[in-house]
């Protein structure tokens, strides 16, 4: 009893000391405290792992390209520092066919001094690609298997150099593992099925103690809690414990993600939550062993369950780390885009250009109905709840039929463009609900603003010919959650009528309300 109450004081004490000296709203606080959640973005199905005294995160991009790992030096401020594919090798990747398809809560590993990072596609199958450094190069994504419904992969090496590999299936589970090939490449026999609950999937798999540990999140992606089970044969039986849950906190659906140590010998995990228009954001949680079972989160109701706590201690990890965020901010200035764009489905490299136009992104429109089906989309996350976007753009090589702008878009989008109509120009305002306003303008040189507001839903475009008073255009619009993903930002250029035309943009300039 003296322990949990001193637990609870410890909590209040911790809340009280960051939210005094909050720096943010979200993150590292820069007073030995975060706020969860750490990272207020989309980074849904996170897997993390430590490598020496770094860590390194992954998760789902689903139809997005590509896949990109993050790093961080004190479990809390992570940056981007590799892209582990830039395509999916198939045709319905090219168009706009694999909505909500791609890659589908990966899991990275290091072993025999590679990293290794497995996920599945839910129509292709299951891939594995790896490289001895996590900036790469990474090596081309291999079809371990050609399967359709496959979710959420694993692998594992065990102490005797058998490698295996879990997953669960499309729907979500069972959970079933496969006796693996120890160089990774293929899979040595159809699986044994280990577990069955009501929506097990997440699958990753541990060893210590001799226990092999299956941690797997159940009850879907809001409604879910994170479970455990152990065994002492990896085929089990396994022993059965929920290990987090909402309990009497404002976390919906706390699960899905990783148990990691730190040299010292601290334990965390990392999880999601489902946020609405945001997408699935990420927490971390302390976490200690008890008997051999993890301990997660703190049991706030009593009720012999962990629950995530809001503010934390950050984990003792010795350094001055600076407070930072995944990139967001682009000037084009380099002969690369910046690791944070991910294209909304394969690009056509012919069509974009950095060098062209030089300090400029160009981009050369192809032939689409809207901006769903438009090729060469540009796009990242949207960080945190409110924020402000501001784009400059050239239109002086749009041709007629084409448009060219900045969007806020997920299922639903919304866009601020250039349009040429027979050699006019139009400052236009778009939306998927049908609203439409468009001014002719006679200048080609145009700022755009985009202000958000995610927790009101009052999100708005503006213009600007002079980047110093803008216009505002079209009414507030909301936004959504939609094909497993949250809300984006987009660059876009298209032709509604054929093929052709340039837009290009000037810089990418991004302020949210969190670490940056």
């Amino acid at each position: 009893m003296k322990e949990k109450l001193l637990v609870l004081c410890l909590l209040i004490l911790i809340s009280s000391l960051a939210y005094s000296q909050k720096k943010g709203s979200w993150g590292d606080q820069g007073n030995g405290t975060y706020i969860n959640p750490l990272l207020n973005a989309d980074y849904s199905d996170p897997d993390v792992i430590r490598v020496g005294k770094k860590y390194y995160m992954i998760c789902s991009e689903f139809h997005y390209m590509g896949m990109t790992i993050q790093e961080s030096d004190d479990m809390v401020n992570w940056k981007i520092v590799s892209r582990i594919y830039d395509r999916l090798d198939f045709p319905a990747y090219d168009t706009f066919k694999r909505y909500a398809g791609g890659s589908w809560a990966p899991a990275i590993r290091f072993h025999d001094n590679k990293f290794w990072v497995y996920f599945c596609t839910i129509n292709e199958g299951l891939f594995m690609t790896s490289s001895s450094t996590p900036e790469g190069p990474w090596s081309p994504l291999l079809l371990v298997k050609e399967v359709e419904k496959w979710e959420d992969p694993c692998p594992f090496w065990d102490d005797d150099g058998q490698a295996y590999l879990g997953h669960s299936v499309h729907g979500a589970g069972p959970i079933i593992i496969h006796k693996m090939s120890a160089d990774g490449t293929k899979l040595l026999d159809e699986g044994k099925t280990v577990y069955t609950g009501p929506v097990a999937e997440g699958t990753k798999i541990y060893k210590r103690n001799n226990y092999y540990y299956i941690s797997i999140p159940e009850g879907g992606v809001s409604e879910g809690w994170q479970t455990v089970l152990r065994s002492k044969n990896i085929y089990g039986p396994y022993e059965k414990k929920v290990v987090l849950e909402k309990g009497s906190t404002e976390i919906n659906g706390p699960h899905q993600g990783a148990i990691v140590d730190t040299p010292n010998g601290e334990w965390w995990f990392y999880h999601f939550q489902s946020a609405d228009a945001l997408g699935r954001v990420l927490h971390l949680q302390p976490m200690f062993w008890h008997d051999d079972w993890p301990v997660i989160g703190i049991d706030i109701d009593r009720n012999g369950i962990g629950e995530p706590v809001a503010v934390w201690k950050k984990p003792d990890i010795a350094g001055n780390f600076p407070i930072v965020a995944p990139q967001s901010d682009d000037e084009f200035n380099s002969a690369e885009l910046g690791l944070q764009w991910q294209w909304n489905h394969n690009p056509i490299n012919a069509n974009w250009s950095l060098s062209k136009k030089k300090g400029w992104f160009v981009l050369k429109a192809k032939k689409a109905a809207n901006i769903m089906e438009a090729y060469n989309t540009l796009t990242q996350k949207v960080m945190g709840n409110t924020g402000e976007v501001m784009v400059q753009m050239d239109a002086t090589h749009m041709v007629s039929g084409q448009k060219a702008g900045l969007s806020s878009m997920s299922k639903m989008y919304n866009s601020i463009g250039v349009k040429n109509d027979n050699g006019k120009l139009y400052v236009y305002f778009e939306g998927k609900d049908k609203t439409y306003e468009e001014i002719l303008i006679s200048k080609k040189i145009i700022y755009f603003k985009l202000t958000l507001d995610l927790i009101h839903q009052k999100n708005h475009f503006y213009y600007s010919f002079d980047n110093k008073n803008f216009k505002g255009i079209g009414p507030d619009f909301s936004t959504a959650f939609g094909y497993w993903k949250g809300t984006r930002l987009a660059l876009f250029s298209y032709n509604e009528v054929t093929d052709g035309g340039k837009a290009a943009f000037n810089y990418f300039h991004y302020n949210y309300d969190g670490p940056k």
